[in-house]
């Protein structure tokens, strides 16, 4: 069969029919002879010329609207899209999907929403990977890569993807759970081609199997192996011989049951590695006292293609100058598992002159990230988690830490900051120095906190950063807010897609501003506030442009949320409580609700019940 034969045999009949009536309206004959004959061939050509330009297209949001031209744009596209992406699961059935792109190799597939990552989604909720892996062993035997992102996984599910798929290449799991190590000793044994595989931050059950010898024999295709949320132990001399024998691999993150000396070897190993997460960063419990310390500072001198740092598991400080040699080629450095003082930091971020990602701790208090900022001019990212999240804790860093990050990296593009104080002040001064503000993630952990300077809720800062951050698309409020923030969230987040809210707000009006004020909205996440009926009715002209809206512990009854689940068919509104909890009254704790083409799902679980 001819390449142009089988690209007018793919697309599905009905889109067949549509596109030859448009031939047929488009021809330009003398009266004489069959009109659709003398339009097929230059339509033909069109299509061809379309098609090698639209390979060129590669932004998802460009190809969606390239579809939209018309019915031949839209069947042209969907054979030249080799990469598909599908932020809800339960948005399609894998049937609609592979029906509709029937040359893809790439998948890109997200299950729970975000909230699940606190404990705030029943287990065994859904997102189940099977019948999309099913649907995919039928569509696409060629398909090479697959990226998932809160999906529940089995080992089933793995043993597929390697049998079936026979030049399979790439495996990122995100934040996924359902498989264990013989699922992996599976998956890898039977892989002869990857060259990704990229374990983040998953929960993978222990079921004492060796996954690691399990990789073929012989030389290794292998760019990228991530596993450091594996938590259990390792067959170290096989991933050393792994490692030997893999001349590609770039990307090597290793779990927190790898020492310092093994990183040493592997490092020795492997020079040219790109990325690295160094495990433990501490010594093994069962090495000699009188063995000689390897030349740590020797391994890493040696990689000098080093750009991405990360790991330190359960680090000993005293071993932190061996990372010196890399320091000043480093654009993304992540202590966010390592509890280290700002005295411990300084000495390294003071050569850090190239970052641009950095992830860190509190521990380092105000006093490291005003090290940061003086050093860290081209810092576009910067994340401070807590090492305590309780909320009644003193915490180390507070608006002196983020004013100084304001002025000394204004080249800021995102940022995410948990602390337990701030000030309008610091988060306006913010919005000033850093205009190019995409995301911006204020944490606050303390519930209803003002400034605490002058005791005024935290409206006007939030309000200066959608004023003044012009490329706003990501936002997260906190501390004490009332209406007047989520007036001016309504007003200036024009561009605003995903909104995180948590105990904010005074009355339904807040949840009507943003809703009838933020005409790209995508995400809506909102947790104990008072919401309720009203501002949900108030989505009513929105909803079906938004990927989800998640809201737990507002002020929704049953009869409220059937509304919208009335009048607006193509929603699925899901009602959920905890697995143990008895059949609902009126009121409802967690209202999960999303777009869909396919209606209702069927695998809900009892805990979940579809309006």
């Amino acid at each position: 069969m001819s390449e142009d034969d089988e690209r007018q045999q793919s697309p599905p009949s009905d889109l067949e029919f549509v596109s030859n009536k448009a031939r047929n309206c488009n021809a330009t004959g003398s009266g004489s002879g069959h009109p659709e004959f003398q339009s097929t061939y230059p339509d033909q050509v069109l299509e061809n010329v379309l098609e090698n330009v639209l390979h060129f297209l590669t932004s998802r949001r460009d190809r969606n609207a390239a579809s939209l031209v018309c019915k031949s744009w839209y069947r042209v596209e969907a054979l030249t899209r080799s990469e598909l992406f599908i932020g809800n699961c339960y948005a399609v059935s894998p049937g609609r999907a592979t029906g509709r792109f029937t040359r893809v190799k790439a998948l890109h597939l997200k299950g729970k929403p975000r909230f699940a990552d606190f404990n705030l989604m029943p287990p065994d909720w859904g997102a189940h990977f099977n019948p999309w892996a099913l649907a995919m062993a039928k569509a696409y035997p060629w398909l090479e890569k697959v990226h998932l992102k809160r999906m529940s996984v089995t080992d089933d599910d793995l043993a597929t993807l390697a049998e079936l798929f026979l030049g399979f290449k790439e495996l990122v799991l995100v934040c996924c759970d359902g498989f264990g190590t013989s699922g992996l000793a599976i998956f890898v044994s039977k892989c002869r081609q990857l060259k990704v595989l990229d374990l983040i931050e998953s929960e993978v059950s222990d079921d004492e199997t060796d996954w690691i010898s399990c990789f073929p024999e012989g030389e290794s295709n292998l760019e990228s192996l991530i596993f450091d949320c594996v938590e259990c132990h390792i067959n170290f001399e096989a991933l050393d011989r792994l490692v030997a024998r893999s001349p590609s691999l770039k990307k090597l993150k290793l779990n927190r049951y790898v020492s310092i000396g093994q990183l040493y070897r592997l490092m020795v190993r492997a020079p040219q590695l790109t990325h690295l997460g160094t495990g433990s960063f501490s010594p093994s419990d069962i090495a000699g006292q009188g063995d000689q310390e390897p030349d740590y500072v020797a391994a890493f001198a040696a990689c000098r293609s080093l750009v991405c740092l990360s790991g330190f598991r359960e680090i000993i400080p005293d071993y932190l100058p061996a990372i010196y040699p890399v320091c000043a080629n480093l654009t993304s450095l992540n202590f966010s598992y390592a509890n280290i003082t700002a005295e411990q930091l300084k000495p390294i971020i003071s050569k850090c002159h190239k970052l641009q990602t950095f992830w860190v701790l509190d521990s380092i208090c105000d006093e490291g990230l005003q090290a940061v900022a003086a050093t860290c001019k081209d810092l576009r990212e910067l994340r401070v988690f807590p090492v305590d999240p309780r909320e009644d804790n003193d915490g180390p860093v507070s608006e002196v830490g983020l004013q100084a990050i304001s002025e000394g990296c204004r080249k800021l593009q995102s940022i995410l900051y948990f602390c337990q104080r701030m000030t309008n002040a610091a988060v306006i001064a913010m919005s000033k120095n850093c205009p190019d503000l995409v995301v911006f993630r204020l944490c606050i952990m303390g519930r209803h906190r003002p400034d605490p300077v002058t005791g005024e809720p935290m409206d006007d800062g939030f309000g200066a950063i959608v004023m003044n951050c012009k490329k706003l698309t990501r936002l997260a409020v906190s501390g004490l807010l009332t209406d007047k923030a989520f007036d001016y969230i309504g007003r200036h987040g024009k561009l605003v897609r995903t909104l995180s809210v948590a105990f904010a707000g005074d009355s339904d009006m807040a949840l009507k501003y943003v809703l009838e004020g933020c005409p790209q909205l995508q995400k809506l996440e909102i947790r104990d506030s008072p919401f309720g009926d009203a501002a949900l009715r108030s989505g009513l002209h929105h909803y079906y442009n938004m990927r989800f809206l998640w809201m737990s512990s507002c002020r929704l009854t049953r009869h409220g949320c059937q509304e919208i689940a009335r009048a607006m068919p193509r929603l699925v509104v899901e009602v959920i409580r905890s697995a143990d909890e008895e059949e609902m009254d009126d009121v409802v704790g967690t209202l999960y609700m999303y777009r869909s083409l396919e209606g209702p799902r069927t695998d809900a679980p009892k805990f979940v019940t579809i309006l």
